[in-house]
């Protein structure tokens, strides 16, 4: 009887354990997402990991980096957290920073290692697919390859004419983006502007393409 009682309360205290650790871990999402320094800071200070991750694989930095939590993002890596670390979609925190515009973010994670140069889509790609044409104009100052492309062949020029971001396509013509490459089903810049009836960019881009 006894033995089995103290079966029981180990079952019970594991269990409360458990849920307690579930709690954390949830104020610690919440926390992030909110930009809410002061709990994250004390939920590290308790234990919690600087690399957590959510139900997507998103690290704490890849978080606060989406959401543009400047401050957030400086105390996480000041506690340690991998830079470099990709979710579920191989989106890094950088990458999550560059499609959101948040270029202040994206000049913290560069000046602490994190990659730009990564193969398949990277940052320039998913800056030009949001139309942050400063993003862009300083990811090329920093020696993004302007031609580089995602694992399907889509390019910053592509994605750029996709989704009708002029301003970003003329910026990436200037410094050299390829108007003649194609993706993996055989298209280019200007068939992908065609076809969304951007008629603009289907302009720039025949302008550039005719030229010797």
């Amino acid at each position: 009887m006894k033995a089995t009682w103290r079966l029981l309360l180990a079952a019970w205290l594991l269990g409360a354990s458990f849920t307690a650790a579930a709690s954390v871990y949830e104020e610690l999402l919440t926390a992030a997402r909110a930009g809410d320094l002061a709990k994250v800071d004390s939920l590290l200070e308790r234990g919690a990991s600087v690399d957590t991750v959510d139900e997507l694989g998103t690290s704490l930095l890849g978080i606060a980096a989406r959401a543009g939590h400047e401050r957030l993002v400086s105390l996480l890596l000041a506690r340690g957290a991998k830079v470099d670390a990709p979710n579920r979609f191989g989106d890094t925190p950088i990458m999550l920073a560059a499609l959101h515009g948040h270029t202040a973010v994206v000049k913290q994670l560069y000046a602490h290692g994190a990659r730009i140069d990564r193969k398949g889509w990277n940052p320039l790609i998913y800056a030009a697919t949001g139309g942050h044409a400063d993003l862009v104009k300083l990811l090329l100052a920093l020696g993004a390859e302007v031609n580089s492309a995602s694992e399907n062949g889509m390019t910053a020029l592509m994605m750029a004419a996709r989704e009708n971001h002029p301003k970003v396509v003329e910026m990436l013509l200037a410094h050299g983006a390829d108007p003649k490459l194609r993706n993996d089903t055989g298209r280019t810049a200007l068939d992908i502007a065609l076809e969304r009836g951007h008629t603009k960019i289907a302009d720039l881009l025949r302008s550039q393409a005719i030229k010797p």
